[in-house]
């Protein structure tokens, strides 16, 4: 059992070695392919891109707007509250309410 638990993790090295040589082929081979772009493919993609990133800038204002105003809606700071509040000398005169013990169970399954 030891050794078959051996020489799975030998194979598993093994293949992670062997995975990590290719990626860096094909990211060499990526580099090369890329070089031979012409130069106004390359500006349009970078027009694309400006573009692409003012409009998750846009959208990122939008949404650091939306939680600037839910975070004072939140902490209620412009907001008076007193109105709501409850005299501790007036919680003495309300009436203790008794839970119902009493409840019978047999009237349900009748």
């Amino acid at each position: 059992m030891k050794n078959l638990f051996i020489i799975t993790i030998m194979i598993l090295s093994l293949h992670a070695q062997n995975n990590s040589s290719n990626e860096s082929n094909i990211s060499t081979e990526s580099n090369t392919s890329l070089e031979t772009n012409t130069t106004s493919e390359t500006n349009n993609t970078k027009v694309d891109k400006v573009s692409k990133v003012e409009k998750q800038l846009q959208k990122q204002i939008e949404r650091e707007k939306k939680f600037a105003r839910e975070q004072t809606f939140y902490q209620g700071e412009e907001y008076d509250l007193g109105y709501a509040e409850v005299n501790p000398d007036s919680i003495d005169s309300v009436p203790l309410l008794e839970p119902d013990y009493d409840f019978e169970m047999d009237d349900v399954y009748d």
